[in-house]
């Protein structure tokens, strides 16, 4: 992991990790103050929310969220009509808002949340490299998101300065730094999985005549995309490759994020069908890709009941399998129990593995230039439903650190934050819109 980030940071396509640079170098902290916006577009909703912060450390005085869905119709159509949709509603949320407080505010910061592929060129700038998750908007292609965007807001009259262009997984660095500073990354293992960490301005090659006020900037890994020959895959992971729509893309989310390790786990068990007689009849929804979810394989994993009857409840009404003996229930609980071990070991080695690279793993000198052997608080933020919602797997997670670690991992944090996204966007436009001019 860490050699594979020194290639990405030294060239554009040098390596799988994409290495991006998000032009964030300002990390809320506890004394902004003020009311700020933001937008949160990752999917077929959006978000938008108020964020009032009282300064006095890490206090949100009080916050406002609203989820709009987004017409099937837009998605498909033309930049002007989904941002102009989007604009409108914004607009609605921010007059019904100002309705209840006194006075008027004059111009107002906007976060922006927007998770798709996007290489940006400031921290309030990017170009739309392609859409994902049904959107398919031609005429957005290399175009300025946040210019689309600004404009539609200009057009509805709204007086509003998009301060900062950021994805999911900044956005949750930035809720994990507001509340603690120790913070120096963020990890997202939910659906799907990605990672960014803080990292020192001179270490980022390819971009060598870049300066910040802060001499450091966020940098978003892809870490889904992360490859190496020394990961080691069984027959399983290069089968669901193959079968994939993004073959030989995205290899070390296929192996730890929730789309697919149900289906990893299905695999196994439809190879154990097919062998064997355990399950009986094979002819069952057992041999359907995605059959199993990844919920239901945690869910059967944790079945703590003397005759695992969630097990049973499970096999026989998803995978359509009756009278499975209690034999075969132990065996499929094993299975998930593999799969989900493995997975979370991955995570935690490659959490380690941006730890190491900026020096907060114990084995050299720290980025805050704090001498060799001296241990140091770090906190990593996380986000996603498969860890939120899958206690064995963060126990996993948790285990395989200390056996990487040692002693040092007693000074690892790892701590779940709630609304990173959406929240944490709105503090980097509180962050960055008084300080706007911060590249040099």
């Amino acid at each position: 992991m860490v050699v594979e980030m020194h290639a990405g940071l030294a060239s554009d396509g040098g390596c799988k990790l994409k290495m991006l640079l998000t032009y964030v170098d300002s990390l809320p902290h506890g004394s902004e103050k003020g009311i700020y916006y933001a937008l949160d577009l990752g999917g077929t909703n959006f978000r938008v929310l108020q964020v009032q912060l009282g300064g006095k450390g890490s206090n949100i005085l009080k916050q406002k969220v609203e989820k709009q869905p987004i017409p099937q119709e837009l998605m498909t159509s033309t930049c002007e009509k989904m941002f102009g949709f989007i604009a409108s509603k914004l607009k609605q949320f921010v007059e019904e808002d100002e309705e209840s407080r006194e006075g008027t505010i004059e111009t107002r910061a906007l976060g922006f949340t927007f998770s798709f592929p996007v290489k940006q060129s400031s921290v309030s700038s990017g170009v739309l490299m392609k859409w994902t998750k049904g959107f398919s908007i031609e005429d957005a292609a290399d175009r300025d998101i946040v210019a689309c965007l600004q404009e539609a807001l200009t057009k509805e009259g709204l007086n509003m300065q998009v301060a900062v262009l950021v994805n999911d997984t900044v956005g949750t660095l930035a809720l994990g730094h507001y509340h603690d500073q120790d913070t120096v990354a963020a990890v997202i293992i939910g659906t799907g999985t990605n990672a960014c960490y803080v990292e020192r301005t001179d270490a980022i090659i390819k971009y060598q005549g870049l300066l910040t006020n802060s001499g450091s900037m966020v940098i978003n890994m892809e870490w889904g995309n992360f490859w190496t020959s020394h990961l080691p895959r069984t027959s399983y992971d290069v089968e669901l490759d193959e079968d994939s729509l993004n073959r030989t893309d995205q290899g070390f989310e296929k192996m730890i994020s929730g789309m697919y390790l149900g289906e990893i786990a299905r695999r196994v068990l439809f190879r154990i069908a097919v062998e064997s007689e355990v399950f009986g009849d094979v002819g069952s929804k057992l041999s359907q890709p995605f059959a199993l979810s990844t919920p239901l394989m945690a869910t059967m994993h944790e079945d703590e009941s003397a005759d695992l009857r969630e097990v049973k409840r499970i096999v026989e009404q998803t995978l359509q399998i009756p009278d499975i003996p209690l034999k075969t229930r132990r065996l499929v609980v094993k299975v998930c129990d593999i799969v989900s071990r493995r997975a979370a070991r991955l995570v935690a080695a490659g959490i380690v593995g941006i730890l190491k690279k900026i020096g907060r793993d114990g084995s050299g000198p720290s980025t805050s230039g704090r001498p060799k052997g001296q241990l140091m608080r770090t906190v990593v933020a996380v986000e996603g439903g498969l860890y939120e919602g899958y206690s064995m797997f963060r126990d996993y997670v948790d285990e395989a650190i200390v056996e990487i670690l040692g002693d040092v991992a007693q000074n690892i944090f790892l701590k779940t934050t709630v609304d990173g996204s959406g929240t944490g966007a709105a503090l980097l436009a509180a962050a960055h819109s008084s300080n706007r001019k911060s590249y040099i």
